[in-house]
């Protein structure tokens, strides 16, 4: 009896490579290539890149910061993205926060001027141990500056001041005034996103 052959289709050669671009606010440079069958299996998915790769910049916590794209859109060979957030490495938070100091972590939830909700988190290291009325005062200016800034600021520019270090260094120089600190960082953005 004769065996009938069936041609076996390649899913792999239906599949093009679609070129990712960062959105506006970087001046939409290529994040990576990424494959698919079809633009609508695109959408929705998270690509991750250093800030060190994105910018061309050498410092050192730029090494160890990862920003998070959504991909919003895909048309021809490029796909579009929106920034919803970033992380430093905890594996770097850990290297400051030493025993002997004291550590703040905090949330902070920040309404930005284009209306727009975004998460922060934080961490700050004092060089030694603090009194409680301290902490209170430090966690009092950190939530303060913070959500004068998210409401100053639109949400393109809020992530700049952060990812570029100019938040922290308004906050920092804020809280050496109330006590000695070590460090202070913004660890992680997460942008509150809706779907429909």
């Amino acid at each position: 009896m004769a065996v009938k052959k069936t041609k076996v289709l390649d899913k792999w050669k239906l599949k093009k490579w679609y070129n990712v671009l960062a959105p506006p606010m970087f001046d939409n440079k290529e994040i990576c290539e990424i494959v698919a069958a079809e633009d609508s299996a695109l959408v929705n998915r998270i690509v991750k890149i250093s800030l060190m790769e994105l910018m061309s910049t050498s410092s050192q916590t730029s090494m160890f910061t990862f920003l998070k794209f959504r991909i919003t859109n895909a048309a021809g060979n490029n796909a579009q993205t929106t920034l919803i957030g970033h992380e430093v490495s905890p594996s770097y938070i850990k290297t400051f926060a030493r025993r002997g100091k004291t550590i703040i972590h905090m949330v902070v939830d920040v309404k930005t001027k284009d209306n727009l909700d975004i998460r922060i988190k934080v961490v700050g290291v004092a060089s030694g141990k603090i009194s409680e009325t301290t902490k209170r005062n430090l966690r009092n200016t950190i939530v303060e500056e913070i959500k004068k800034s998210g409401s100053t600021f639109t949400y393109d520019e809020l992530m700049q001041e952060i990812l570029y270090g100019k938040l922290v260094s308004r906050v920092f120089n804020r809280l050496k005034q109330i006590t000695s600190m070590k460090r202070f960082e913004i660890r992680k953005t997460e942008k509150q996103e809706v779907f429909a």
